[in-house]
């Protein structure tokens, strides 16, 4: 899995693609991540990446060429990527949409946006996948970009250290949350692990698990229920 991320501000980005789960993809060989500074594209000695809006108002929005440019540039080097848009803007992401960017696509660029947004000609000039992480706005797309990453990236087989991580959690079943999960002490400041845990029954422990998972969906993501 080859993934590029195209921001202003790579050095804030090296140290969390080194570590954990990006961390360990990468030095196994199962995953690439190159963080690129679309600034290095820009067209004029001051490295200009934004100007003022066209019709006034407050900030300043990110001229299209050096981001064109960058784009350009990669898919001339590495070839063709799934071009990803961090925006508040674009749809929702969900684990499926993690699921999808690993099985149809080898190659990923995602670009982390700043100031006012785009100028709105790059958005049409080029075939983007627009997502959101969530309905607030922050200063870039920087932390969006590593969600959507690092997200991605765990599901590659061989990268967590149970392949079965990635399936036994929150949102495999696109409308339950994880069950509950319980480690040692198995009394901790008088709470009890479950009993059912304990047995060693494994189809009621899938039951337990089964039902849990359902009732902590209801009390806590109604809206995921049928």
């Amino acid at each position: 899995m080859h993934i590029v991320v195209l921001t202003l501000f790579p050095e804030a980005l090296e140290r969390y693609c080194a570590t954990s789960i990006l961390g360990i993809a990468q030095e196994k060989g199962l995953a690439t991540v190159r963080l690129v500074d679309f600034r290095d594209f820009a067209r004029d000695r001051h490295r200009t990446v934004d100007d003022r809006p066209f019709g006034g108002g407050p900030g300043m929005v990110l001229k299209p060429e050096p981001i064109f440019d960058a784009v350009d540039w990669l898919e001339r080097r590495y070839g063709t990527f799934r071009k990803v848009l961090l925006s508040p803007d674009g749809s929702p992401f969900v684990q499926a949409t993690a699921n999808s960017f690993l099985q149809n696509d080898e190659q990923l660029l995602l670009l982390a946006g700043r100031y006012e947004g785009f100028d709105e000609r790059l958005r049409t000039e080029l075939e983007w996948t627009e997502i959101s992480i969530g309905d607030f706005v922050l200063a870039g797309g920087e932390l969006p970009a590593m969600c959507v990453a690092e997200a991605v990236v765990r599901l590659i087989p061989g990268v967590l250290g149970d392949d079965r991580s990635a399936v036994e959690e929150s949102f495999t079943d696109p409308q339950l949350l994880d069950h509950p999960h319980y480690t040692r002490p198995r009394v901790w400041r008088g709470r009890e692990v479950p009993e059912v845990l304990l047995g060693g029954d494994h189809g009621a422990i899938a039951k337990w698990r089964a039902r849990a998972a359902a009732e902590r969906t209801r009390e806590r993501r109604p809206d995921l229920t049928p």
